[in-house]
């Protein structure tokens, strides 16, 4: 007839009954019912793997250690690149360079919200003529090197996200 559905079974001694713990002496395993004695492992509660961080009721490593400082949830993360850099890696004249092209590149993260452009320039390296270059700020070296070599610059607009304004408690009267 073959398998089917209702054939099936698992293999003879794959599967044996549940045991009925704490269920008196005739059991088998009476009194502790397999949890031995006292510890936190033998109280009622405890289910298997504590929580992380956990050190067995000592204080834990993050409660011992010694807060320090601030985390701005509104800062801005500025990322920086030199000219001279952008200048080796664009060298042909006219060349626009946009924040896209240096992610590309690979000479900005692509996790980088704000690119400034920062205005150092190696011994014997020359900025090319004509380069636009666009990203969200710029140093004030920088912009004088690109007047310098006839090129220009473009702004592009920050995004700042804006703190978020709580309603106000209505007072009591």
């Amino acid at each position: 007839m073959g398998t089917t559905l209702h054939t099936l079974a698992p293999n003879e001694g794959a599967t044996k009954p549940r045991k009925r713990v704490g269920r008196g002496h005739g059991s088998g395993t009476h009194k502790t019912s397999g949890r031995g004695t006292k510890g936190q492992k033998a109280r009622t509660g405890h289910h298997g793997i504590p929580k992380p961080g956990f050190e067995g009721g000592q204080t834990a490593m993050a409660r011992r250690l010694p807060k320090r400082g601030f985390n701005n949830p509104f800062r801005r993360e500025v990322f920086a690149i030199n000219l001279g850099d952008i200048a080796a890696r664009f060298g042909q004249s006219n060349a626009a360079v946009g924040v896209d092209a240096l992610k590309d590149a690979g000479m900005v993260p692509r996790s980088a919200k704000i690119v400034k452009i920062l205005g150092s320039v190696r011994e014997g390296q020359t900025v090319p003529t004509g380069l636009k270059v666009s990203a969200h700020l710029i140093s004030a070296s920088a912009k004088e090197h690109l007047e310098k070599a006839k090129g220009s610059f473009e702004v592009l607009a920050l995004h700042v996200p804006k703190p978020v304004k709580r309603p106000e408690k209505k007072k009591k009267k």
